[in-house]
């Protein structure tokens, strides 16, 4: 597994307008609800994927990516590393084709199937810390 060079990074996150996030917690004290506000208050758009919460940060929530009935650019993932298998099996019947792992989330057979599927895929590295890190305010 091999994330893209910051080149890359920074093209998807320039291009890209809405995040679905699975596994946004709605407590505010979890750091999926604190990196999901950091990038909606960096301008995007986020739509929560947790099927035990009604709204997360203003934005309806969904059960799955696959009930999504909007477009969205990036999957952002906040789950278990051994759970990334069956999203990934959920992202690659989506329109979107970044698959992006939080920090300390990583599995290769997500990565190696996404890739199948011409996925950019980032694993292990914060979203909020590239974009602050990469992107810049």
């Amino acid at each position: 597994m091999q994330n893209p060079e910051n080149e890359v990074i920074k093209d998807v996150l320039t291009r890209a307008k809405t995040i679905a996030v699975v596994g946004l917690s709605d407590k505010p004290e979890r750091t999926s609800y604190q990196v999901a506000k950091a990038m909606q208050d960096a301008g995007y758009k986020i739509i929560p994927v947790n099927p035990k919460a009604d709204e997360v940060l203003g934005e309806k929530a969904y059960n799955s990516l696959s009930e999504i009935d909007e477009p969205f650019d990036i999957i952002n993932v906040f789950r278990r590393s051994e759970f990334l298998p069956e999203i990934a099996e959920e992202a690659i019947k989506t329109d979107a084709n970044v698959f992006w792992a939080q920090q300390g989330v990583k599995n290769e057979e997500a990565y190696k199937l996404l890739k199948e599927h011409d996925f950019t895929v980032i694993m292990d590295f914060c979203i909020k810390v590239a974009h602050s890190v990469i992107v810049g305010k």
